[in-house]
């Protein structure tokens, strides 16, 4: 039987919204590095929001905030296409198919939002849906940074680094607090754009963070410490070939002899030979007249082994950072998925993960904190090592991903980190990108990605604490609970037509 012409019209209406929903998706990524048009993820959310409330069926809004997670995933992830394919060896059929079911998985959680959002609101659009919407939207962010160890990669506050004026909000709120603001103004304009409400609160968020921005959360501490931060550039197809082994070694043991300094720092596994296989004239070549920090991989006593930071000074044992927060498939087999690695060559797959707690490494007068890879993105986890460490460094090696959008979203994630601590964040990697970050989030300098250099700096560490470093995620969970509370009030329930 035909579908009646007013059926048809309406279905064809929803095919187009759905359509603009993901172009949408797709238009927020150009909010975040390497773009930074940080207006432009509001815009996309309010507008998304807009569409949620002109329909009345949960499972209808369920996939229009699937098809915008679909646009911003595929659209801002997708490098993750280059380290399985390029880099790991996985047929393109398989990667590309890993990819789009990865940021299937992803768009599940605005999916999510938008489902709950369907089903708890009642009555007409007023400031109850404003915060229900807000509420909803961070409780979603914070359960995709959490859920299976958690990937929080893209949460809308992360394109809020200075110069937004919402980036003053991270010292007190984090991350997830400001993309919980970004959703209340976003829902604001969507619900009552014509009134003078929504953009009062607009005016009033962004003046009080640009004032918050001027706030100094920290004070310096101790004495200023010189670092070089080595970029060997070694392609990753080659690294782990050792017939190349030397192609590493003697890399960076000529960056550290022409850049010499108080701390020298290798990124996440630089020379690729457990630590105890590196011969001792070349970690004393490297070190220098300082210190040494270097990525490498550490065996223990089980027979696993760790995927570390190691300090080396003269007269003294080796101190190990051990990395906490291991990546699914990329640092260890997550249970059932030992096939994976059947389709991928990944070296040193499996490591065995360090202590949640680990305390800083006194270096040079700072109490220098490291943290590796991915670990940056989960600022709940960074806070444990605070107040106590005064400089916080990252080593990374992002040549999985090739010449991408990851490099400039990674920098960018670690400015986040910087403000929500008031810690300078330092960053050595293998290709991109190296660089350092001031207290207020401020990249002060930075090298070139994909070429070999040293960024030699003066790091002034910092103490005392941040209401983040304090309240962690906290404050802003209970503050999206009430939202909910709040917005999904007492009104008459919407009916689905």
């Amino acid at each position: 039987m035909p579908m009646p012409l007013a059926g048809r019209d309406k279905s064809v209406a929803f095919i187009t919204n759905l359509a603009v929903a993901f172009a949408l998706g797709a238009g927020a990524v150009f909010g975040f590095a390497p773009f930074e048009w940080f207006p432009l993820p509001p815009i996309s959310l309010a507008l998304l929001f807009a569409l949620w409330q002109r329909e009345l069926r949960p499972g209808h809004i369920a996939l229009l905030g699937l098809c915008w997670g679909l646009g911003c995933f595929l659209g801002g992830v997708s490098w993750v296409y280059v380290s399985m394919h390029d880099v790991g060896g996985m047929a393109a059929p398989l990667a590309a198919l890993a990819t789009l079911t990865f940021a299937a998985v992803l768009a599940l959680f605005p999916a999510l939002a938008g489902y709950a959002y369907g089903r708890l609101r009642s009555g007409a659009a007023t400031v109850r849906h404003a915060l229900l919407l807000a509420g909803l939207w961070a409780l979603a962010e914070l359960l995709r940074g959490w859920i299976f160890t958690g990937f929080p990669w893209l949460a809308l506050g992360y394109s809020q680094t200075p110069p937004s004026p919402l980036a003053g909000y991270a010292p007190l709120l984090g991350g997830y607090g400001i993309g919980l603001l970004l959703a209340l103004v976003a829902a604001a304009l969507a619900l009552a754009w014509r009134r003078p409400g929504p953009w009062l609160l607009l005016a009033a968020l962004l003046a009080g963070g640009g004032l918050l921005h001027g706030v100094a959360w920290t004070e310096p501490y101790g004495p200023p410490l010189t670092v070089s931060l080595l970029q060997g550039n070694v392609p990753q197809v080659l690294k782990w070939d050792p017939q190349q082994l030397n192609l590493s070694i003697d890399g960076y043991v000529r960056l550290a002899r022409q850049h010499p300094a108080q701390l020298v720092v290798l990124p996440e596994t630089a020379i690729p030979l457990f630590f105890e296989e590196i011969p001792a004239e070349v970690l004393n070549d490297l070190r220098g007249r300082g210190d040494l920090l270097l990525g490498s991989a550490v065996r223990i006593r089980n027979g696993g082994y760790l995927n570390g930071a190691v300090a080396v000074a003269a007269g003294q044992p080796p101190r190990v950072y051990a990395k906490h927060h291991l990546v699914p498939f990329g640092e260890y087999i997550p249970p059932g998925f030992s096939w994976f690695f059947e389709l991928v060559r990944i070296p040193l797959a499996d490591f065995t993960a360090g202590p949640a707690q680990q305390q800083p490494m006194e270096i040079g007068g700072q109490r220098v904190m490291p943290n590796i890879c991915y670990e940056d993105l989960f600022g709940e986890e960074i806070i444990r090592a605070l107040p106590e460490a005064t400089l916080l460094l990252n080593l990374s090696n992002t040549a999985w991903f090739g010449d991408s959008w990851a490099q400039p979203q990674h920098l960018q994630i670690s400015r986040l980190r910087a403000l929500e601590t008031g810690r300078p964040m330092l960053r050595a990697t293998n290709t991109g990108m190296t660089a350092a970050i001031g207290a207020d989030g401020q990249v002060s300098a930075v090298l070139p990605a994909f070429a070999q250099g040293a960024l030699t700096v003066t790091a002034q560490g910092r103490q005392g604490s941040t209401p983040y470093v304090r309240w962690g995620n906290g404050a802003v969970l209970l503050l999206a609970l009430l939202a909910v509370l709040l917005g999904r009030g007492r009104g008459p329930k919407e009916s689905a037509a």
